[in-house]
């Protein structure tokens, strides 16, 4: 399969069941390639795909090094490689735990505080892979230009591609696209009812997953790297 663009994400396993229902929320498991099947949840004020349209191409994910296409003359092995050589100087970094929180006009489930050594993989990662970065097009540039971002993050834009990273980084697994305030209340609504009882406990960051997007933009999972520093 020949992918556009390519990621590192963080992608939780389906061991944990807070994970499994994500999966199925969001209908798309990057690791197995596939659709998942809907959890049964009433009252959701709009059907779930709706209400996931956005994310849904990802899977289940929290961002880490945003997706980009290959520089010329790099290949899918030397990002492999890249990957695995960044990954063996990282140690695992364990979250807390995740709660639901509203970012802008979106859900996602995110750390009550940012843990030691989870901004610094973000950057490790970010940096280190950057060669094999091509610069956005004109028009990623714009879409991504909007009037909301800051002069700093207008910085970031124009040197890593993106505007949120670095100081401007948040770990977050996204749940919805973006909602108006009421029906994104009710939808928090029937995911805390789901979610919050599965997600006490502390959940650990061990690898890190190379990430491809298809030709109808979906993300697959193509290899996980261990975090072995």
């Amino acid at each position: 399969m020949a992918f556009t663009r390519f990621a590192v994400f963080h992608v939780p396993t389906a061991e944990a069941e807070w994970a499994r229902v994500c999966i199925g929320w969001l209908g798309w498991d990057s690791e197995a390639g596939e659709a998942a099947p809907a959890p049964d949840l009433p009252d959701l004020p709009l059907p779930l795909v709706e209400i996931t349209r956005a994310p849904r191409r990802y899977g289940l994910h929290a961002t880490i090094k945003p997706p980009f296409r290959l520089a010329p003359g790099a290949d899918p092995a030397q990002l492999d490689e890249g990957l695995g050589t960044i990954c063996a100087r990282l140690a695992p970094v364990s979250l807390p735990s995740l709660t639901i929180a509203r970012i802008g006009g979106f859900l996602a489930l995110c750390p009550p505080s940012a843990p030691p050594g989870l901004a610094d993989l973000h950057a490790e990662v970010l940096r280190g892979m950057d060669g094999f970065r091509a610069p956005p097009s004109p028009e990623e540039t714009a879409r991504r230009g909007h009037a909301r971002l800051s002069p700093r993050q207008r910085a970031h834009l124009a040197r890593w591609g993106y505007p949120h990273v670095l100081e401007d980084f948040r770990f977050h697994l996204t749940l919805t696209g973006r909602l108006r305030a009421p029906v994104l209340a009710e939808v928090r609504a029937v995911l805390d009812a789901a979610l919050a009882p599965l997600l006490a406990g502390p959940i650990d960051i061990r690898d890190l997953a190379l990430m491809g997007e298809d030709a109808k933009g979906r993300f697959h999972l193509l290899k996980r790297l261990p975090l072995s520093g």
